[in-house]
């Protein structure tokens, strides 16, 4: 504003016309208009996305992923088949046990059933000497091991005499007059029933008492 009011000034005097001086803007304006256009070119020119050396950092950057993304995945491989090995282990184990549980599984029953089986040579030697009391003492000696065995291993017989009909448990194989029990309740065995931890394993052969008509 001052050098434009100088000339001004200096046309008054002169009294020269003022288009012989044409006032122009001052160098000033131009040197910084040329400045800021250098300075816009510079940033634009500096884009990284434009920079090669950007670009090498950033496939860098993704190789390194990509190898510990390989890594984890043999890792989690690793981890897939030492998991299926033991898998496989514990189900051979599984199967050897089970296997040995149905093959040795009565080995305790058995083995309580030999001492019955020594009673019965016994008895059976009796016989072929002499009859009377000794036999029938060895037989019984034989029966009540015998229950004892099957009581210790959970197995019951069953004794129905005088209970109702329970097809669950019992067979009718026959029927007879009611002497002593009330009618349609059972009167006869005519074979034992047992059941192994309360389940039947043998039906009961039983005869139910009839009312008899007169």
């Amino acid at each position: 504003r001052l050098e434009w009011r100088v000339c001004s000034w200096e046309m008054d005097r002169l009294e020269v016309p003022v288009s012989a001086f044409a006032c122009r803007p001052p160098a000033s304006l131009f040197s910084t208009a040329a400045e800021q256009r250098s300075a816009g070119d510079d940033f634009h020119g500096d884009d990284p996305a434009d920079d090669p050396s950007h670009s090498i950092t950033s496939v860098r950057i993704l190789e390194l992923r990509a190898s510990k993304l390989e890594e984890q995945l043999r890792d989690l491989t690793e981890r897939y088949k030492r998991a299926l090995a033991d898998s496989d282990n514990v189900r051979r184990r599984t199967q050897k046990f089970v296997e040995d549980a149905k093959l040795f599984g009565i080995q305790s029953f058995c083995r309580d059933l030999v001492e019955v089986a020594d009673l019965v040579e016994e008895t059976t030697g009796l016989s072929e000497e002499q009859e009377g009391p000794s036999l029938s003492q060895g037989l019984a000696r034989i029966q009540a091991r015998l229950q004892e065995v099957f009581t210790k291993h959970g197995l019951e017989k069953m004794k129905p005499v005088g209970d109702s009909y329970d097809p669950y448990d019992h067979e009718i194989v026959c029927h007879m007059p009611a002497e002593g029990v009330e009618p349609g309740t059972i009167a006869v065995v005519k074979q034992d029933g047992y059941k192994l931890h309360g389940r039947t394993i043998r039906h009961a052969h039983v005869g139910i008492a009839v009312k008899m008509q007169e």
